[in-house]
């Protein structure tokens, strides 16, 4: 980099308010089920991901927004508890603080339904110094796509590896894939941006696909595709399991470990995260990922 950089991991993406519900099994359309159990959690896949790669053992900034309400101050307390850095963390008095709406099945299976509030009022000017301020930028696409575009290309400037995590799944634009360094789409993520093949013509060095409870696969130009397998727990909630992974994965990348290595640590991150109930509250410190990885050698 071309200075010393003030974190490890970067994280420029939204902070909501989880509103979750428990039911035996999810609804379909038109249809009401009765709910077992309600709770709110911190949420939101940017602030999700900064407290997982924080938890992980990664010095982390978040750069974010939320609104002037109550919802508010529970997610900051959460960052303050975690450890952190919200410099960047725009606050938005007139905004209401982003919320999600989940429902969880008895399965552990989950349906989400997201409201910006005021993650959709961040602006690219909130986080290009963020940006540019670690070893590893992280960013999501719950965000607008013109900070998500501007933080890729700060963090680039800067020499910093740079990550994107495609949820929730759409088109983007050539120019954002461009800034990518490694990207980490689901199944139905990687065929919306056109392909493995694709992305690793748009400069990508790695793709790792997330196959849920079927682990991970690392695609590279010129290598044999290589499976990350599933680490076997008992899941109880898949909520915030994915988020669970990348911010392990960019802590691990972050200490300059070897991109297989850092996967594995991802794929313990993400089991661990299935066994306890929310998004935040899942999300494994570095000693319990550590723990499960020598248990499964």
């Amino acid at each position: 980099m071309s200075e010393q950089p003030t974190f490890d991991v970067c994280v420029v993406g939204s902070a909501n308010l989880d509103l979750v519900a428990t039911t035996d099994r999810l609804p379909g359309p038109g249809e009401t089920v009765m709910g077992s159990s309600y709770a709110e959690f911190a949420g939101g896949k940017g602030l999700n991901q900064a407290v997982a790669a924080s938890r992980a053992g990664a010095l982390t900034a978040f750069a974010g927004a939320v609104g002037g309400d109550d919802a508010a101050r529970q997610l900051i307390a959460v960052m303050d508890a975690d450890s952190v850095d919200r410099s960047a963390l725009v606050v938005l008095p007139d905004a209401p603080t982003g919320r999600a709406l989940i429902g969880v099945s008895a399965s552990g299976e989950n349906s989400i339904i997201v409201v910006p509030g005021a993650n959709g009022e961040l602006r690219v000017n909130d986080v290009r110094a963020a940006a540019a301020s670690a070893r590893v930028l992280l960013v999501q696409r719950e965000v607008p796509a013109a900070v998500v575009r501007e933080a890729l290309a700060a963090a680039k400037r800067a020499g910093a590896l740079t990550i994107l995590n495609p949820a929730p799944a759409s088109r983007i634009d050539e120019d954002t894939l461009a800034l990518c360094d490694i990207v980490i789409p689901n199944e139905h993520e990687v065929q919306l941006l056109g392909g493995v093949t694709t992305l690793l013509d748009f400069g990508a060095s790695a793709v790792v696909i997330t196959l849920g409870s079927r682990g991970a696969m690392l695609c590279r130009s010129g290598q044999p595709v290589l499976a990350i397998p599933a680490m076997s727990v008992e899941a109880i909630d898949t909520t915030g399991a994915g988020d669970a992974f990348c911010g392990a994965f960019a802590a691990a990348m972050s200490r300059d470990v070897d991109i297989v290595d850092a996967l594995r640590f991802a794929s313990a991150a993400g089991a661990l995260a299935t066994t306890v109930r929310g998004a935040v509250p899942s999300l494994p410190h570095r000693e319990a990922i550590e723990a499960l990885l020598t248990n499964a050698e």
